[in-house]
């Protein structure tokens, strides 16, 4: 049938025009089908399978998460929701199962449905055989999607190719230290940008880091929780409890003009400007080998996002000096913007 995509409500417009330009440079035919405000996208195609090895997850940019659709099931008696899946997914097996709803002012009230169904849908899988016994890593995983009460897609993923979180949502909780909710972002994007093995090896005390456009301190302070020594670029003020430990220091810069005295482990810069400019900065660094690896926010207009994220992130690469590994995603503590990870 296709894809299924999840997204942030109000950006479903730029998840099509992703997966469809996608689709086309990979010579795969389809059509993106959505409504704003639903919180995803289905992509309709005779080659699924196709589209689905020539889209890794960790690629796209606007979805949360992405699956294989397998059924659309509408009108379903709220009777008996069980049977026609169970028809639906005759033959097939999966190692879990996964029931949700879109991250969205429709989707949400759904969330009581998803658990007790799931309650009740997993025995029954498991006793037709299409269930594994206990969770299954190897297996495909089984996503059941309510998007009304009567209404549910059904889909699969790859537990290699997917996001590893309900939804696409890593759930995380700010800390009562932390100087601002931007904090939120840069934990996100160091858990969804990076494996646990660049995590390890790129994040390690002692590492000297640049925050531009930091007051009030939100990114220096998670880099200064994993022992980074940070160097904090902003006219503006921070919150003085990040001067605890000695590995802050702030100077009253401006982030575009500031440059290191020596090359920098990290550079990481979340300042409200024009994204083509911030792009074209943070490609500055890593042509003058200011830094080895970068995390930066792109704030978005109101129209053309995609265009404008492929734009920013084509000038980013073209004007770096160098090839580049980046990574770049609309993550869920993000707003109008996408957060990018870039390194050597």
């Amino acid at each position: 049938m296709g894809l299924l995509g999840y997204c942030r409500a109000g950006f479903e417009p730029e998840l099509a025009a992703e997966l469809t330009e996608r689709a086309v440079l990979a010579g795969v035919y389809g059509h993106a089908r959505t409504r704003r405000g639903d919180g995803w996208v289905q992509f309709l195609t005779d080659d699924a399978a196709a589209l689905d090895a020539a889209l890794p997850w960790q690629q796209l940019v606007f979805a949360r998460q992405k699956l294989v659709l397998l059924a659309d099931l509408p009108a379903l008696d709220p009777g008996d929701r069980i049977t026609p899946m169970l028809a639906a997914l005759a033959g097939r097996r999966f190692g879990t199962l996964w029931v949700e709803h879109p991250d969205s002012d429709a989707g949400k009230p759904l969330a009581g449905l998803a658990r007790s169904f799931g309650n009740a849908l997993r025995p029954a899988l498991r006793k037709a055989g299409i269930l594994a016994a206990t969770d299954t890593p190897t297996l495909p995983r089984l996503h059941v999607t309510f998007v009304a009460g009567d209404h549910a897609l059904l889909g699969h993923a790859d537990p290699l190719d997917s996001a590893p979180w309900p939804l696409g949502i890593p759930r995380l909780k700010l800390h009562p230290d932390a100087p601002s909710r931007s904090a939120l972002k840069l934990e996100e994007a160091l858990l969804v940008l990076l494996d646990e093995h660049r995590r390890q090896r790129l994040l390690q005390p002692g590492m000297r880091a640049a925050d531009l456009g930091a007051a009030p301190g939100g990114w220096t302070w998670v880099l200064a929780r994993h022992g980074l020594h940070v160097t904090a670029i902003d006219n503006g003020p921070l919150r003085a409890h990040l001067f605890d430990t000695s590995l802050v220091e702030h100077l009253r810069a401006d982030g575009f003009r500031w440059q290191p005295p020596q090359p920098l482990d990290w550079m990481v810069c979340d300042m409200v400007e024009q994204p083509v400019r911030v792009a074209a900065r943070m490609a500055e660094w890593f042509a003058h080998g200011w830094c080895r690896q970068a995390i930066f926010n792109l704030k978005l207009p109101m129209k053309k996002r995609w265009q404008e994220t492929r734009r920013c992130l084509d000038l980013f690469q073209a004007q770096a000096g160098e090839p580049l590994h980046v990574r770049a995603r609309q993550l869920y503590h993000d707003r109008e913007e996408i957060t990018v990870f870039a390194a050597r």
